[in-house]
């Protein structure tokens, strides 16, 4: 899986190179003035009504991605596409259901408590915990030549009796669906971490050694009309010592490490190409080899 992924990055990049287009972007800004900034932070952690679309955001051409800014920091939301185009800055992630009707994406996938699409969280050996409470959080953002990039580091999160800092790092590459979950301890110790994907009721789910794929309707929120939604997580079976399904997520518990990375995507059946479970899982299994 991983040469593969790399190797469309690198094409993605060279492609991008040649014809001067990057087809992401990142996203943060305060609700209060909507003037985007490169960097917020907040000692209590917790800034979820503050900032826009509550925590920072990347896009592709077909989905954004974004962390919440709170005590589920690092927990994974996705807003999908109706088209290909980058719209988060008009859409700013909770377009009208007008403009929903004109072909702007919404948000149509659920998170609740769970870790969403590939979020982040620590392991003790018994219990997840949540990178929370903190002396600090800060999110940054930035679009680069070739891709855009958020992160979250959450200082001093008490982790088996010691207090350490974890950053979190999602990255849009142009030209592919996926986007780069990585995971950083800042410790001189290993930690465990905790990542996965959530599902809900009545959903399709099916799950590999390296990848996990759900398919199906979310719980209504926000989106103007209910929309099958597939998600999928890609993962090294070998960095992880055990998985657990709590009835709402997949878990993967790794081994001991101070660096964990993964791969996610999704679509809805409103993409032409990649609108039905089959087409999905096909283009999951492929990718993920």
């Amino acid at each position: 899986m991983k040469s593969t992924i790399l190797s469309i990055v690198l094409f993605a990049m060279i492609s991008c190179s040649v014809i001067g287009q990057n087809l992401t972007d990142a996203s943060l800004f305060l609700r209060s003035d909507s003037v985007y900034t490169n960097m917020i932070q907040e000692e209590s952690g917790d800034l979820y009504k503050t900032i826009g679309h509550h925590g920072p955001a990347v896009e592709n051409e077909w989905l954004a991605i974004r962390l919440y800014f709170n005590n589920k920091a690092t927990s994974i939301d996705v807003y999908n596409k109706q088209k290909k185009g980058l719209e988060l800055k008009n859409a700013k992630w909770y377009p009208s259901e007008k403009e929903q009707k004109k072909g702007l994406g919404a948000d149509y996938y659920k998170v609740g408590s769970t870790v969403g699409l590939g979020g982040v969280r620590l392991w003790d050996g018994e219990n997840v915990v949540l990178l929370a409470p903190v002396s600090n959080r800060i999110a940054t953002v930035k679009k680069e030549a070739t891709y855009s990039q958020m992160e979250m580091l959450s200082k001093d999160v008490p982790y088996k009796g010691k207090k350490i800092d974890v950053l979190v790092r999602v990255t849009a590459y142009t030209g592919i669906r996926e986007m780069r979950v990585e995971a950083f301890a800042l410790t001189d110790e290993d930690v465990q971490f905790v990542t996965g994907i959530n599902y809900h009721k009545g959903q399709k789910v099916e799950k590999a050694d390296n990848y996990m794929i759900a398919w199906g309707y979310h719980p209504e929120d926000v989106a103007a009309e209910k929309i099958q939604v597939g998600a999928a997580i890609m993962i090294n079976p070998d960095d992880y010592l055990d998985r657990k399904d709590d009835g709402k997520q997949q878990l993967y518990i790794s081994k001991p490490t101070k660096y964990l990375s993964s791969w996610v995507t999704s679509t809805i059946e409103k993409d032409k190409k990649m609108g039905t479970f089959e087409k999905f899982k096909a283009y999951v299994v492929k990718t993920a080899k």
